[in-house]
């Protein structure tokens, strides 16, 4: 009985282990896409910086994401940041060579006691190659910030930015 309690307590041990990182990081709810479609992305932010509330929330868009266009959330600023893009994209029969390149929501208290979601929604470029595509994300609070920057896609990476796979769209052929 001992043995069998010890074994139980260890795995719940190594899943709550396992488990807490995940709910450490800002993260994307739907976690794939398929490349050419359009996205509705929700970011979470599960915490604040330390013991302080998230004060602001940017987000940067990468090249490939396009036609981007944020949620206003009650309680909020929004900013967006528009600027060219190195490549232009097909939207519905127009060409798109610029637009929004960072969101940012400011003015807001998110207590590092609750969770929060941050909405935008875009397109990925149908040029787009299968793989990881990140949305390096800062949140920022009165006096430190947590920068979920990271874009290498390691495991250990301490402040991975939040990210999604990209998946050839359905029905289309290599």
């Amino acid at each position: 009985m001992i043995r069998f309690l010890s074994c139980a307590a260890m795995a719940v041990a190594t899943v709550a282990a396992l488990s807490v990182p995940a709910f450490a990081h800002v993260t994307l709810e739907v976690q794939q896409a398929n490349i050419g479609s359009t996205y509705k992305a929700v970011v979470r932010v599960p915490h604040g910086c330390g013991t302080e509330a998230t004060n602001v929330v940017r987000i940067q868009i990468p090249e490939g994401f396009f036609a981007v266009k944020p949620m206003p959330k009650a309680g909020w600023d929004l900013e967006v940041v528009t600027g060219p893009y190195k490549n232009a994209y097909d939207n519905h029969g127009a060409a798109v060579t610029e637009g929004v390149t960072e969101i940012v929501w400011s003015g807001g208290d998110l207590p590092d006691a609750f969770y929060d979601e941050f909405v935008f929604r875009g397109t990925f470029a149908a040029s787009l190659a299968p793989g990881k595509f990140y949305f390096p994300t800062i949140q920022e609070c009165a006096s430190a910030e947590e920068a979920w920057i990271d874009v290498t896609g390691s495991d250990a990476a301490d402040m991975p930015a939040p990210s999604l796979e990209l998946v050839p769209a359905k029905g289309a052929g290599h």
